[in-house]
């Protein structure tokens, strides 16, 4: 005796069911709207055979153009290609069902006729359809930022520089410095402090500290960024406490080795 075996499909997954009703949806609502705006000489159809006839083709011509671009549609990228390819493939199939079905829901009209300009209509909503079809299926872009991961200071690294400061902010968390002619103004958690002090001086003693000089006049501290904005070669760093500094062009290389920019 010989067994058979009978094979079952498989029954769609809940997420291809979500897709097909999906695709269901947009290819009605974009009938719909094809039928309220009444292009190409159909607004002058009474309105049930105008809806009627725009629903019929434009999910019909639906059908068709994703059956090709699942299929051939696939083989040709970019985007704009593939879109470009299904719809010149799609559109002579396309063409004759709106005859068919231009015929027979309005059969003692005179419809359009199988010649270019009536082509070309069909080509230009076929374009929209599948064009608006692949910019809602298209996946997001995913963008991936790296940022060196900046340790905290070690205690030593700022030492130098800390016995500048008064009592109140020696040990208040560092933000940034800024010169101002002859003198420094030190920016930290605990507030404000003018220094006379070179910015070179300042700069050698905040050598082995984790920060950034983003200016001339400028140094950072690397945890106190927040964000850096950059736009038509100059920008800023937003720091902690609403402090924004200035980035340079000339100083930036080493805040985008860092991810920022």
């Amino acid at each position: 005796m010989r067994s058979f075996s009978l094979r079952m499909p498989l029954p769609l997954s809940p997420i291809r069911w979500t897709r097909l009703g999906a695709e269901a949806a947009f290819l009605v609502v974009m009938g719909l709207a094809m039928a309220f705006i009444g292009p190409y000489g159909t607004g002058a159809l009474p309105a049930p055979a105008r809806v009627a006839y725009w629903l019929s083709s434009i999910v019909g011509g639906g059908v068709i153009g994703i059956a090709i671009d699942s299929t051939l549609g696939r083989r040709v990228s970019p985007l704009w290609r593939r879109i470009m390819a299904v719809s010149l493939v799609m559109t002579p199939a396309v063409a004759a069902l709106v005859l068919c079905v231009g015929r027979l829901l309005v059969p003692s009209s005179q419809g359009p006729v199988y010649s270019l300009p009536f082509l070309l209509q069909v080509l230009v909503i076929s374009g929209l359809v599948m064009t608006l079809r692949a910019l809602a299926w298209r996946a997001p872009r995913m963008r991936v930022v790296n940022r060196t991961v900046i340790a905290a200071p070690l205690p030593e690294a700022e030492a130098a520089f800390r016995r500048r400061l008064s009592a109140r902010r020696r040990s208040a968390r560092l933000i940034a410095i800024r010169a101002e002619d002859h003198y420094l103004r030190v920016h930290t958690d605990a507030g404000e402090e003018l220094l006379t002090l070179r910015f070179a001086d300042a700069l050698a003693d905040l050598a082995g500290a984790a920060g950034f000089r983003t200016h001339r006049s400028w140094w950072v501290a690397a945890d106190a960024i927040e964000a850096v904005r950059w736009r038509k070669g100059a920008g800023e760093a937003r720091l902690t406490g609403g402090l924004v500094a200035p980035v340079s062009r000339s100083h930036a290389p080493a805040l985008k080795a860092a991810g920022w920019i």
